[in-house]
């Protein structure tokens, strides 16, 4: 015979797949029926017939930028808290976060002497 405790725990998870599973249900018998015509699903441009297809490839390059952009980003939000906390935090903090900064624009000078920067 199991444990009172686990019988605890069987019964909170069957509710809890009771429930979700229940949600499903009810969302997909509630939900409005579409009818399959292509035309309802085609993408609207004022009247104008589509042209070519929505799903374009981008540049690898923009990924590179959006990449530089996110590091950098990020470093700001480790920043700018530093900042406001600045005198009671130390000099110690102050080379912690001077030496991070250098690591980052370490790497940009790697990056762009490498030419990952350059738009060719």
């Amino acid at each position: 015979m199991l444990n009172a405790d686990y019988l605890y725990i069987v019964f909170f998870q069957f509710l809890g797949v009771f429930f979700v599973g229940s949600a499903f249900v009810v969302s997909w018998l509630l939900r409005p029926r579409l009818p399959h015509d292509p035309v309802k699903k085609s993408p609207y441009e004022c009247g104008e017939l589509v042209k070519g297809t929505s799903r374009l490839q981008f540049n690898v390059r923009y990924y590179l930028f959006a990449l530089i952009f996110v590091v950098f980003d990020v470093e700001m939000l480790f920043l700018v808290p530093w900042a406001l906390v600045f005198r009671e935090i130390g000099m110690i903090a102050y080379f912690e976060m001077v030496i991070f900064s250098l690591i980052l624009v370490l790497g940009l000078i790697y990056a762009w002497k490498k030419g990952a920067l350059e738009w060719q």
